[in-house]
């Protein structure tokens, strides 16, 4: 089977194609027909790798191929081309930039995925917040998250700093708030973010979660100018790959629990039980994992999704 570099392969999906791509467009269609199996490479972060190719060879190279079109995202087509795709490429500037999987699957199929990061990242058990179990009426738009972390000091502190902790009315639990959404471009990039500050002003850290991220230079410039403005961090979950899920961006901590926003978020009843959940441990000093979201290994999360695919 012969190998493919990166512009190899891009000028081959661009061609099939025949449509202006962004980089993130062209990694996954690639991935769908099982060309990134024959990449002359073995780096970690392949779309991130492809996008930085043509981004730079575009740019640099007076003889390039490629051409950019449009912003927001730029997407890139084949030069010789152009002349005859005047339709496709005006559809491409002035499209959405919803980014395409290679996998068929739900929102909720993400939440095994970020319950097995948040455990391992952030030593925290996970809890998903069903909106069915509230009542309409006594919310806004946006308030719950959909799920809800906590991390427990008493899995990590000695008996004497939590005895002191307790005496002097600290606690012993940190808050996470996790808004989880399949993918983020910028066609959805401004609601999911604002649902995301709405949805998290209680904890003392909030997260926007997502398994298919754009790589749209423009788009992760504003990304990163919105998490530093309002303090929620990004995370990417891998789903052909757990292990290399990442922080893109880290969450601004709070130091103390809105306790006002906590307290109309406890009317929904997974919310209170989780509440009563934490109290109990911490009296106890004793986590309880099985009353938590169920934490698979990373090889049964690919077996699942994977699963759904075919």
């Amino acid at each position: 089977m012969t190998k493919l570099t990166f512009l190899a392969l891009a000028e081959k999906i661009l061609r099939e194609e025949g449509r202006p791509l962004s980089p993130s467009e062209i990694w996954k269609i690639a991935v769908a027909k099982g060309y990134d199996e024959r990449l002359d490479s073995e780096g970690k972060t392949p779309a991130a790798t492809l996008y930085s190719v043509i981004f730079t060879n575009t740019r640099d190279n007076p003889d390039t191929i490629f051409v950019k079109l449009g912003q927001r995202p730029a997407r890139y087509f084949l030069k010789e081309l152009v002349p005859a795709k005047e339709k496709e490429i005006e559809k491409a500037i002035t499209g959405d930039d919803s980014v395409p999987t290679a996998y068929d699957y739900d929102e909720a199929d993400v939440h095994p995925f970020l319950a097995y990061y948040a455990r391992l990242y952030f030593k925290a058990c996970t809890k998903t917040v069903r909106h069915s179990r509230s009542k309409k009426k006594e919310f806004g738009q946006w308030v719950h998250p959909d799920v809800i972390g906590v991390y427990y000091a008493i899995e990590d502190w000695k008996p004497e700093v939590l005895d002191l902790c307790a005496a002097t009315g600290n606690t012993a639990a940190k808050l996470y708030s996790f808004e989880i959404k399949k993918a983020l471009s910028f066609s959805n990039l401004r609601e999911a973010f604002f649902q995301a500050v709405s949805n998290s002003s209680w904890a003392h850290e909030g997260y926007l979660v997502a398994a298919e991220i754009s790589t749209d230079e423009d788009f992760l410039d504003e990304l990163r100018r919105l998490s530093a403005a309002f303090g929620i961090g990004v995370i990417h979950i891998e789903l052909e790959d757990p292990d290399s899920s990442k922080v893109l961006f880290p969450a601004r901590e709070r130091e103390a629990l809105e306790w006002d926003t906590l307290n109309k978020l406890a009317m929904n009843k997974d919310v209170a039980d989780l509440l009563t959940r934490i109290r109990n441990d911490l009296q106890t000093k004793e986590v309880i994992q099985e009353k938590y979201d169920p934490v698979p290994s990373a090889e049964e999360l690919v077996k699942r999704i994977k699963k759904r695919t075919s």
